[in-house]
């Protein structure tokens, strides 16, 4: 090996490990996204193709102006790939592309040790209401209102293995649009896609929780590796 080869090969080892690109290469994910919320932590859930239903999804923090890897899991897209959230429409078992915040977690399972995100335990009476037609709409309700279908709602101790814990994703949260979906989070992996949402090992959603800290702004970046719906331009 030629002299300073070695250090040379530490180098790109020691960025690589950080997360960082090395010399020559394309920079961490985050940096060549549009926009990341402008906070110092973001979660990227890309996939190879918007008809996909598996892909990465890793968490980063922003260090000293850089983007460092916390970890990365294998994750599971909804059934019939990946849309624009924009023109997303609610029942068609996509999961919408775009950049969002990360309003609450909840889950069938306690909290784990550490977390810092407002956390809602999930009980009997608790729903997330996706009937268009309830003042509701896209909320997390307990009890169910009365305004608010059960055939049109989750009920959400029922999913014991999915919503042991979860994250809310902010689409179509904050100002919600009828018919555009409701009830995208991130959560535990099922038995195979998902109805929309994004979801990662068990293992993985602790992590998660341990890892989101509120006063860090944290949110979550979904979508592609290339075309109309390319993570890069969210």
């Amino acid at each position: 090996m030629r002299p300073g080869a070695v250090t040379a090969s530490l180098a790109s080892l020691s960025l690589l490990l950080l997360g960082a690109a090395a010399p020559g290469e394309d920079p961490p994910l985050p940096a060549r996204l549009a926009d990341t919320g402008g906070g110092r932590q973001l979660i990227t859930a890309q996939a190879p193709a918007a008809d996909a239903t598996s892909g990465t999804l890793t968490w980063w923090d922003l260090r000293d102006g850089r983007w460092v890897r916390a970890g990365s899991a294998p994750a599971r897209f909804g059934a019939r790939g990946l849309v624009a959230g924009a023109s997303r429409t609610q029942g068609t078992n996509t999961t919408p592309a775009g950049l969002y915040d990360l309003p609450f977690g909840f889950g069938n399972e306690p909290a784990p040790a550490g977390t810092k995100v407002a956390y809602r335990p999930v009980r009997e009476s608790s729903w997330w209401c996706q009937d268009n037609d309830s003042r509701s709409y896209n909320r997390f309700t307990e009890p169910r209102p009365a305004d608010c279908r059960a055939a049109e709602s989750e009920h959400l101790i029922t999913y014991t293995t999915q919503y042991a814990y979860a994250l809310v994703v902010g689409f179509n949260y904050a100002a919600p649009v009828r018919g555009r979906g409701a009830g995208i989070f991130l959560h535990v992996d099922g038995a195979g896609a998902t109805a929309g949402c994004v979801s990662v090992p068990v293992e993985t959603m602790r992590a998660l929780l341990r890892w989101a800290d509120p006063a860090l702004r944290p949110h979550i970046a979904i979508g592609t590796r290339g075309g109309a719906t390319a993570i890069t331009r969210y």
